[in-house]
């Protein structure tokens, strides 16, 4: 079957994988060499998900599903940056 794998890192990649029909995401996640590409990738931290849902790397996958890794998402605030409106 085919699936996707996509992850947001410094330099997005997308990869587009063949999986056996009993594949896990952990299982195709390591054979697609994404973890090589991307070496900032630990799944013992990174979030992963299908379409936007957050799932366990056990979860087995169906035809078509789309693996999204996470990356940790940090907001700089700056002292223009308030929660505040500007009214003029």
């Amino acid at each position: 079957m085919k699936v996707g794998l996509i992850y947001a890192g410094e330099k997005p990649v997308m990869l587009n994988c063949h999986a056996d029909e009993d594949s896990t995401v952990q299982q195709v996640i390591e054979r697609s060499g994404i973890l090589n590409m991307c070496q900032d990738i630990d799944l013992k931290v990174h979030k992963v998900g299908i379409y936007g849902r957050f799932v366990k790397l056990d979860t087995a996958l169906k035809e078509g599903d789309r693996i999204e890794i996470y990356r940790k998402i940090t907001r700089v605030i700056d002292e223009d940056d308030d929660d505040e409106d500007d009214e003029d």
